[in-house]
């Protein structure tokens, strides 16, 4: 097992493992302890008490930073016609439909953050699941990413704009960044808020005991900072 430099010892040692911190003292902290030489992205991670074998017990939407990623976002659309001049237009970095398709069923082509599909198109798109979907990126109705032709646009600008995805993975986590630390203390907060606001509307049917339990500030080379469960977003963690 790899060992952790010493930079990264030197920040650790900063964080005490046996407390819980504000949402506003995380974030002062996290950004005290960076120490990599570039702009690193804060993540938030979720252990919830969610069983994900069961489907009424599944997590996946979206949510609108109020202030971004601080990336730029290249969004592919699958669409044509009316709706590929739309989305062009709203800024989409690749768009396309037959050709598009099989670039990436055949070449593995996945150099893009984003996918949003024409909602006509999903029969065609469909066949990229084996590509697509272990990375994430499989346009899908529930994440806003398979739309009408009308609102491709809309779709468009909200992916270039700082919209997020969280998802339950197979350990029952949720991993969702929140800006850089570049950010202003305000602006993490802000996000934060919106990010846990998301996760509680999200709650599936099938939650059973405590839904939340644990919630981890961190950036991209940093160590974890638990967070008080009571002061992250008005959090109801006993529901």
């Amino acid at each position: 097992m790899a060992r952790h430099g010493k930079n990264y010892q030197r920040v650790a040692a900063m964080v005490d493992r046996d407390r819980t911190y504000s949402p506003a003292e995380a974030i002062a902290l996290a950004k005290e302890a960076r120490f990599a030489k570039f702009d690193e992205t804060v993540e938030v991670h979720i252990r919830t008490g969610l069983d994900p074998r069961h489907a009424d017990q599944q997590i996946r939407a979206t949510t609108q930073l109020p202030h971004g990623l601080g990336k730029t976002v290249r969004v592919l659309v699958f669409a044509e016609g009316e709706a590929a001049r739309e989305a062009e237009q709203a800024g989409a970095d690749i768009v396309g439909s037959d050709e598009l398709i099989n670039r990436i069923q055949n070449e593995g082509f996945t150099d893009f953050d984003v996918a949003i599909a024409q909602r006509e198109l999903m029969g065609k798109v469909g066949r990229l699941g084996r590509v697509l979907g272990p990375r994430g990126l499989m346009p899908n109705p529930r994440s806003g990413t398979v739309v009408d032709g009308d609102d491709i646009a809309k779709a468009v600008n909200e992916a270039k704009a700082g919209r997020v995805e969280f998802r339950l993975d197979r350990t029952a986590l949720l991993h969702v960044p929140i800006g850089k630390v570049s950010f202003a203390d305000d602006a993490l907060m802000d996000n934060l808020s919106t990010l846990m606001d998301a996760v509680n509307k999200a709650k599936p049917s099938g939650a059973k005991g405590q839904y939340l339990r644990a919630v981890t500030l961190t950036t991209t080379m940093g160590p974890g900072i638990r967070l008080d469960l009571g002061e992250v977003g008005g959090l109801h963690t006993s529901v």
